[in-house]
């Protein structure tokens, strides 16, 4: 009897807390997931850090030893110089090529900071400079963010609302499986689009870059992680990109169009009824209730299917004007033909 309390007891409290059970399980696999992608990472680069530590280790001794003019202290001073300078976009390479300043390339550090893409490659060097990107961001952030959602609303009824609509109502297929294939299909779409063309393209225009590279960039970006170690523009020559700034902008518009895509796509697949009812798990047991446009689309869908499932099984009964029609057309095909006299007669007798 005792086991049997203690079980219905837990099965109440189960019931009873079993959104925030969910929420729990989530919170617990999601450290889960951070946990191992860091081991994997760690398991993965540790080697190579190594391996590189241990090359610029030989290649200092050996300039020392080449150059014994040279101290080892006034190199170390002047890798950390070099280093300072690379980390605000300033190389001692080609140094009098490259500007990062310009206008264009300004428009791209913009684009990057209020897209929160943040390259890193170019970083204010002035304390007005940085004083002004805290300004800048913190009113064009937001405004940024307003503007994406209005553009990506209005490309969702082009791309997304009507054509579910429009589909529903011609195949009488059920929203939700009709959702859910739409929405794979323009992420296939935007996946050719703007990762794998684009990489083919980098490819092409970036010389030490292989096609993983070049699709690793296009991810990080439209995915604004934005880590820094490829930036385009950065390594190529003058003869290979004759109009360095036209290209830059170009990569620029490519980014934010890519963003605005992207941002299409994931609302797509936030929208479809399955992964509403599945964000209802998680939710607590006052705000559970679905709210009204997700009601509506369930109830639809449910009630669609019962129809299709019901209209299967009955006979179909034609409407009066199709009566009429028919009546017509029999009335058409057997023309009326006078009867005589005298052929009455004969029948009569």
């Amino acid at each position: 009897m005792v086991v049997s309390c203690t079980g219905g007891w837990c099965a109440r409290f189960v019931d009873r807390h079993q959104s925030g059970l969910n929420f729990a399980l989530l919170v617990v696999a999601y450290i889960l997931y951070l946990i191992i992608g860091a081991g994997i990472f760690s398991a993965i680069e540790l080697p190579y850090e190594q391996e590189l530590r241990r090359e610029l280790r030989e290649a200092q001794q050996d300039f020392l030893s080449n150059n014994p003019c040279v101290s080892e202290a006034r190199l170390e001073e002047l890798l950390a110089r070099a280093l300072e300078a690379s980390n605000y976009g300033v190389s001692v390479l080609g140094n009098d090529t490259n500007r990062n300043w310009d206008f264009v390339s300004s428009l791209f550090f913009t684009s990057t900071v209020l897209t929160t893409t943040g390259y890193g490659h170019s970083v204010p060097l002035s304390d007005e400079g940085k004083a002004f990107c805290i300004f800048y961001s913190i009113f064009g952030i937001p405004v940024t963010l307003f503007f994406l959602t209005v553009v990506v609303q209005r490309i969702m009824v082009v791309l997304t609302r009507r054509p579910v609509s429009y589909f529903h109502r011609r195949w009488a297929m059920s929203k939700s499986k009709l959702a859910a294939i739409h929405a794979t299909c323009l992420a296939l779409i935007i996946t050719l689009l703007f990762l794998i063309i684009p990489a083919w393209i980098f490819v092409s225009l970036e010389s030490d870059w292989d096609f993983l590279e070049s699709l690793y960039f296009c991810f990080i970006s439209l995915t604004t992680i934005g880590l820094g170690d490829y930036v385009p523009g950065e390594t190529h020559s003058k003869e290979a990109i004759p109009h360095p700034n036209l290209y830059r902008l170009a990569i620029t518009i490519y980014l934010l169009l890519g963003l605005v895509f992207v941002l299409v796509v994931l609302e797509t697949c936030c929208e479809l009824p399955q992964m509403k009812r599945l964000r209802q798990r998680f939710y607590q047991d006052k705000v559970k209730e679905l709210d009204s446009e997700t009601t509506n689309i369930i109830n639809s869908d449910q009630l669609s299917e019962t129809l299709d499932h019901v209209t299967n099984h009955l006979p179909v009964i034609p409407s009066v004007s199709e009566q009429a029609a028919s009546l017509q057309r029999d009335n058409k095909s057997t023309p009326y033909s006078a009867v005589s006299g005298s052929t009455v007669d004969n029948k009569l007798r």
